[in-house]
């Protein structure tokens, strides 16, 4: 699997040539999978790995229920989002020892999200000097481990946590 950004991953993020159904809602129907990279399922909510990551072990964080912005679920979806992020962080911290976390939403196009129509959160391991000259020059991101070794390490620190 390619972990590198390329110019037609770009296009993808600028909205052209995307698929018109949610990937969100897709990934969520399907059985986890490296293939649809959910690592975690919970009442309300799941993890799925970014495809895209700015870092290794970049994920995100989904409200099972198909809405644009935080403020229209329910307080336990959205305490569930949060402890998801909290559980998220501790594994994360277990086995990538990471410096430090970018915690976020974008909510809404304008706001730069990359899929405005169903919200989430991203939770981004860092490390000091992640970023350098290929992707703020090169328009390329390069990770030491492809998805497929994250989503098998992650499942694997979950255990039974993970269906």
């Amino acid at each position: 699997m390619d972990t590198l950004w390329s110019p037609w991953r770009m296009k993808y993020m600028m909205n052209q040539d995307r698929p018109h159904e949610c990937i969100f809602c897709k990934a969520a129907a399907e059985e986890d999978s490296v293939e649809n990279l959910v690592v975690l399922r919970r009442e309300t909510a799941f993890v799925i790995l970014n495809r895209y990551p700015y870092t290794t072990g970049h994920i995100m964080i989904v409200p099972f229920r198909h809405v644009d912005t935080i403020e229209e679920l329910d307080s336990r979806s959205r305490a569930e989002l949060m402890d998801l992020m909290a559980e998220m962080m501790i594994l994360l911290r277990e086995l990538y020892h990471p410096q430090a976390f970018n915690i976020g939403a974008n909510i809404g196009a304008a706001a730069g999200a990359g899929i405005a129509q169903h919200v989430h959160l991203h939770v981004v391991p860092r490390w000091s000097g992640d970023t350098n000259f290929m992707s703020t020059i090169g328009e390329t991101r390069v990770l030491p481990e492809e998805l497929p070794d994250t989503f098998r390490r992650i499942r694997e620190r979950l255990g039974s946590q993970a269906k």
